[in-house]
């Protein structure tokens, strides 16, 4: 027998919430939608190549279809693998869903070169960073596969720190994640770009002090979190140009 879309979401795990058919979501934690506006990937991609490494579920590929892209190609391993997070099932129900055409390679991070992958116009880094045992080495990476414009979401601490600077998380230290390794600062961010190629780099946005104090004060009560360690954390997102 058959099973309806909404059987076929509910045996996946998400990552991404997104919209499969009118009124029909997919439980993921991150709503891609609520951070479009805070990525600024481009309304208007019509005719440009895009590349959106560590894809998981595959939210902002097939949101950069929808803005036009005449190629968009999915990237990631570790989601996908089976190893840890889960397997590449929820990318492929969510493209035959949409109908979409958006290509996918299967690849690990430190293996990207333009002989593996190819070069494109734009490529998405969103919430990987800190996630990569050799952040620099991967950064290089990426710019040789850049062709104009990167897009790159992170966790970032050290805040107030304005000399370049990371935090190195061991073992499960931050968010109880073991894959969670790096607190770049935004400065660290900025100067690796730069040294790996891209001749201009602006932090795009940050989360606001307000934020940070608030929720640094919000897990103070709940957890016993170190309120001033918390409170020089958060997001930023850069752009970056070859």
């Amino acid at each position: 027998m058959n099973q309806s879309l909404e059987d076929q979401i509910a045996r996946l795990r998400w990552y991404h919430r997104m919209e499969l058919q009118p009124g029909l979501w997919t439980p993921g934690s991150m709503d891609g939608g609520k951070r479009l506006a805070s990525i600024g990937m481009p309304d208007d991609l019509t005719g440009r190549t895009v590349l959106d490494v560590g894809a998981w579920d595959g939210f902002f590929s097939f949101e950069a279809e929808r803005r036009g892209a005449k190629q968009v190609v999915a990237l990631d391993s570790h989601a996908w693998d089976g190893s840890d997070w889960g397997t590449k099932d929820a990318f492929d129900l969510a493209r035959k869903a949409l109908g979409s055409a958006v290509g996918d390679i299967q690849i690990s991070l430190t293996d990207l070169s333009p002989a593996t992958v190819g070069v494109f116009d734009v490529v998405l880094f969103l919430n990987v960073l800190y996630h990569v045992r050799h952040p620099l080495l991967v950064l290089e990476k990426l710019a040789e596969v850049t062709g104009d414009f990167l897009i790159l979401e992170t966790h970032v601490d050290l805040l107030d720190n304005k000399r370049p600077a990371m935090v190195f998380y061991p073992g499960a230290e931050f968010a109880g994640d073991p894959t969670n390794w790096w607190g770049p600062n935004p400065a660290l961010v900025e100067a690796m770009l730069r040294d790996v190629g891209f001749s201009e780099v602006k932090l795009y946005s940050q989360t606001p002090t307000a934020s940070r104090m608030a929720c640094a004060l919000f897990r103070e009560k709940t957890e016993q979190a170190d309120r001033s360690v918390v409170a020089q954390q958060g997001r930023a997102v850069f752009h970056a140009l070859k």
